[in-house]
C-alpha cells in the first residue's frame, strides 16, 4: 500500500535536489527516489506533485511572496521554499486531499527537513494562503479547526 507521507517527502526531496542542479532531468531525480522504496510509494502522486511544481514554479513563486510579503524569495530556506512550492501546489491545484491535511503534512515535513523555525513559517504562509484565496472561501469554517491541529501538535513536540 502506497504511503502518502512517504510519497511527499521524495517528492519534496527530489524538487530540493532539483533546485540545486536544475539542469538535470527532473524525472531522472524523481526516479531515484522511488526505485529506493518501489511498493511504499504511490508514484502517480509523486510525478504529479514534481511535476506540477516544475510547471507552475513562476505561478508558485507569485504567491509565496504574496503570502510572505517580508520575506524575498531569495532570502528563504532552499528548504523551506521548496516545501512551500510543493503544498502550494497540492492546495491550489489539486484536490487528492483536504486543505488542512495539506497543511498538516507540510508542517511536519518542515519540523523533520527544516530549521527550528521552518514549521511555524511553512504553517503561516499556508495558513494565509487558505484564509485568502477564494476558492477556500466554502471551507473558512474548517479554518479554527486547522489552527487547532497544527496548535496541538506544537503544544506536543515542547512536551
Amino acid at each position: 500500500m502506497a504511503n502518502r507521507h512517504l510519497s511527499r517527502t521524495i517528492a519534496i526531496q527530489a524538487l530540493y535536489e532539483w533546485d540545486f542542479r536544475d539542469q538535470d532531468d527532473l524525472d531522472e531525480i524523481v526516479q531515484r527516489g522511488i526505485d529506493t522504496f518501489a511498493n511504499e510509494v504511490d508514484v502517480d502522486f509523486v510525478n504529479q506533485i514534481t511535476s506540477g511544481v516544475a510547471e507552475k514554479k513562476a505561478v508558485l513563486d507569485q504567491l509565496i511572496t504574496k503570502y510572505a510579503p517580508e520575506w524575498p524569495l531569495e532570502q528563504i530556506a532552499v528548504i523551506d521554499k521548496t516545501l512551500l512550492r510543493a503544498a502550494v501546489y497540492e492546495l491550489m491545484f489539486t484536490d487528492d486531499a483536504p486543505p488542512k491535511v495539506i497543511i498538516n503534512e507540510a508542517v511536519e515535513l518542515a519540523k523533520t527537513f527544516g530549521s527550528d523555525n521552518s514549521a511555524k513559517f511553512i504553517n503561516g504562509v499556508l495558513g494565509s494562503v487558505f484564509r485568502e484565496e477564494p476558492q477556500f472561501a466554502d471551507l473558512q469554517d474548517t479554518e479554527d479547526e486547522l489552527t487547532e491541529i497544527t496548535e496541538d501538535k506544537d503544544d506536543e513536540q515542547k512536551k
